[in-house]
């Protein structure tokens, strides 16, 4: 006489169950693809630091935007060569590294300058995102510059931005 479907039902329900508490028991390991999510997890930032960073003049910025699949951005600063001198300049980042709040990025070249910077994040004063600083980005900036003649320079400076305010993020509105 054939089982009814649900008895069938329950019958691989309790299988698996007991299949699944034997493996726990005997101390198995997680699969492959289980512990790469784990480690992507681990190494997700600690807080999500989006945002609009003040750089080295006024009026210039760097742009950190993180999503799920990691993060992106940019430098926006005016030039200082005579050919771009006063010209905002978008300077994307070539790579960049966001781990808990350790962050690092490289610029692409663009009119022989290229920016390197390896830092961290960290909590600033106000309260708010509706105030400057409620993040801070501080580390070393290093600037490197490759003359016409081939030969390339670099100067390192400490740099600490803040992220600058964003109205619309105020939670008391």
């Amino acid at each position: 006489m054939p089982l009814p479907f649900k008895f069938h039902t329950a019958l691989i329900a309790v299988t698996l169950l007991a299949a699944s508490l034997t493996l726990h028991a005997q101390g198995a390991k997680p699969s492959p693809d289980a512990t790469a999510k784990a480690t992507v997890a681990d190494n997700s930032p600690a807080e999500d630091f989006s945002g609009m960073y003040s750089f080295l003049k006024e009026g210039e910025f760097i742009q950190i935007t993180m999503d799920k699949d990691g993060a992106s951005g940019y430098i926006s600063r005016q030039g200082d060569q005579d050919s771009d001198r006063g010209v905002f300049l978008d300077q994307w980042f070539s790579k960049i590294s966001v781990k808990n709040y350790d962050v690092s990025f490289t610029t692409k070249p663009l009119h022989s300058v290229w920016f390197e910077f390896k830092g961290v994040f960290s909590r600033g004063a106000t309260q708010s995102k509706s105030k400057d600083g409620y993040y801070l980005l501080k580390g070393t900036l290093t600037e490197h510059t490759s003359g016409p003649d081939g030969k390339n320079s670099s100067r390192s400076m400490q740099l600490e931005s803040k992220l600058l305010a964003s109205p619309d993020e105020d939670p008391g509105k």
